[in-house]
């Protein structure tokens, strides 16, 4: 079909039309055209470790985490769409992370750093857990003391919302600076009092009024406080299982929860757990804590697909799941037995639903997330598609490769490519004159080849796949050059100059064809094998021996069928 001069025309332009085809989108979509890696036009780099601030851990616990953890953030950033990441262990218990190109550096942070572990708890009633509060209350008395509590009663009673640091230093006595007697406002001479008006010294008792009146309320919360620190902040809820905690009191309510003492003093099968998200209700903002079950009758690892969409009637984000075949027999069984109950599902030990049982509930079921953004529920899915870590990472270093390194890198790259491809053009002239000509067209035919099949295949460039292309360069010319000698000796032995192309072509397709198989099975193997730079330099090595054999094969012999047609016998040929 192909053998005619004008198949083969028809054939190779259309190649090179769908080449350009495709450059042309890349250039449209992203401004260049194919996709640059990390070292050409910049992105992220992240050095993640175990997050493990006790010490509880052993190196071959740590060892198994990071080597999990890999699987799991590989996972993530290919749901992401970060073409060609770079995700490797460094030691024990580091990964590096390096993400090119990456628009929304925000997003990609918390994916890579969130934990996701899903778990589905039941809802236990109140009664459960108010036989406890007062083991709690004492337990904080015992741990903190009745003076610090006191103090910190105070800084509450006087309207201060606490932040983290502020509870931390009241509850573990940040020491105060020593006062300088001689600025003592007790030691200070009194000044001279200015006389006042009538409205001005009414203003002034008003003053001291609320002032004295704001110092009682600061002692009552104070003696509150010390004698009962924890459940003085929980606020009866209108469903059971459940109480409200003012959103300012939610720092030191928590604090309290994760102290050893308090955890000690709880029921063994109860857990206190806080809502994700504060709630208004009243005009007022509160956390919810839910009293749950300690243990989770199912986990995120029966998960086996999840998707985000909206829900229409309450117009609020949803993430639909599906669990396996194992995961919806046991939640089938749970949910059959507490229709009318309430389950808390939990992401990362935080309460995001609590909804009711309305029936029996299988493999599908659905996580409401009430107003988020859909974003927010799409990268909720993908992280719990991807699967939870198995233990927690915390960002050690993270920098941001900027594009002037970017654009130095792609100017050598460039240049060096410029360099190779000009001495490869120069050489074939001179040395085989008229038909070097004919393998410089079928080279630019050639680079036309290797970046729209990169663009195609949505591939990104690195610097390493410069180099793959500057070496399949040097492998198309190799090609070439087996033909163009191999015609040199059927002419030497007296053929006519058909006879010799065709012997040419002929006698080298078997050489071409071993050189260009062997190095094609090593850039798989590199490809299967290899990670980030090294699976840019096969890719991009893979593309250009499949061009290179299309060029120097078909091309190379379509352009020398065109410039013998019409030629006799005794015509000669410029090589």
């Amino acid at each position: 079909m192909f053998s005619s001069i004008r198949a083969r025309i028809i054939l190779i332009l259309a190649v090179v039309g769908f080449s350009g085809w495709y450059l042309y989108s890349n250039y449209q979509q992203s401004g260049s055209l194919v996709k640059l890696g990390l070292d050409l036009q910049g992105g992220m780099h992240l050095v993640l470790e175990v997050d493990d601030p006790d010490g509880l851990m052993s190196l071959e616990d740590r060892a198994d985490a990071i080597q999990q953890s890999e699987r799991v953030i590989r996972n993530r950033i290919d749901e992401l769409g970060v073409e060609e990441p770079i995700v490797q262990r460094v030691g024990q218990d580091r990964l590096i992370v390096e993400l090119a190109g990456i628009d929304d550096p925000e997003r990609a942070r918390e994916l890579v750093g969130q934990t996701a572990m899903l778990e589905w708890r039941l809802v236990r009633s109140t009664s459960a857990v108010e036989g406890a509060l007062g083991r709690i209350d004492r337990a904080v008395v015992a741990t903190l003391g009745a003076d610090s509590l006191r103090a910190l009663g105070r800084a509450v009673g006087a309207g201060t919302d606490p932040g983290d640091e502020d509870v931390e230093d009241l509850l573990f006595g940040t020491p105060q600076p020593p006062v300088d007697p001689d600025l003592d406002p007790d030691t200070l001479p009194d000044p001279e009092e200015p006389e006042l008006t009538e409205e001005e010294l009414q203003e002034l008792e008003e003053a001291e009024a609320a002032l004295e009146e704001m110092e009682d309320e600061a002692e009552l919360a104070a003696e509150e406080m010390a004698l009962r620190p924890f459940s003085s902040l929980l606020l009866t809820s209108q469903g059971d299982g459940e109480f409200l905690v003012m959103n300012e009191d939610f720092q030191l309510a928590r604090s309290f929860l994760q102290m050893p003492e308090v955890q000690a003093v709880l029921p063994r099968d109860i857990s206190l757990t806080f809502h994700w998200e504060p709630q208004a209700l009243g005009g007022q903002i509160y956390r919810t804590l839910y009293v749950l079950e300690r243990q989770p009758f199912i986990t995120g690892e029966m998960l086996e697909d999840a998707s985000a969409t909206r829900d229409q009637q309450f117009n609020q984000a949803i993430v639909q799941f599906e669990l396996s075949r194992a995961g919806g027999r046991i939640f089938g069984d749970v949910t059959g037995r507490h229709i009318g109950d309430r389950i808390a599902i939990l992401l990362d030990g935080e309460v995001v639903s609590a909804p009711v049982v309305r029936s029996r509930i299988g493999q599908r079921g659905q996580i409401e997330l009430g107003q988020q953004d859909m974003q927010e529920a799409r990268d909720l899915a993908l992280v719990l598609r991807a699967g939870a870590l198995p233990a927690p990472l915390h960002i050690m270093e993270e920098r941001t490769v900027g594009p002037s390194l970017g654009q130095d890198s792609i100017d050598q790259g460039m240049m060096a490519g410029i360099i190779g491809l000009l001495f490869v053009v120069l050489i074939m002239i001179v040395y085989y004159r008229f038909t070097g000509v004919l393998a410089v067209v079928a080279l630019s035919v050639y680079v036309a080849l290797v970046l729209g099949g990169l663009a195609a295949l949505n591939a990104t460039l690195t610097l390493p796949g410069i180099a793959g292309l500057i070496l399949s360069i040097g492998m198309a010319v190799d090609a070439n050059v087996l033909i163009f000698e191999r015609i040199r000796e059927e002419l030497a032995e007296g053929r006519a100059v058909r006879t010799a192309v065709d012997e040419g072509f002929g006698h080298a397709l078997s050489a071409i064809v071993d050189a260009n198989i062997t190095t094609l099975i090593t850039a798989l193997i590199l490809f299967q094998f290899g990670t980030g730079p090294v699976r840019g330099f096969a890719v991009t090595l893979s593309i250009g021996i499949m061009a290179s054999f299309f060029t120097a094969l078909y091309v190379t012999r379509t352009l020398y069928l065109i410039y013998l047609r019409g030629k006799t016998a005794t015509d000669t040929l410029s090589i």
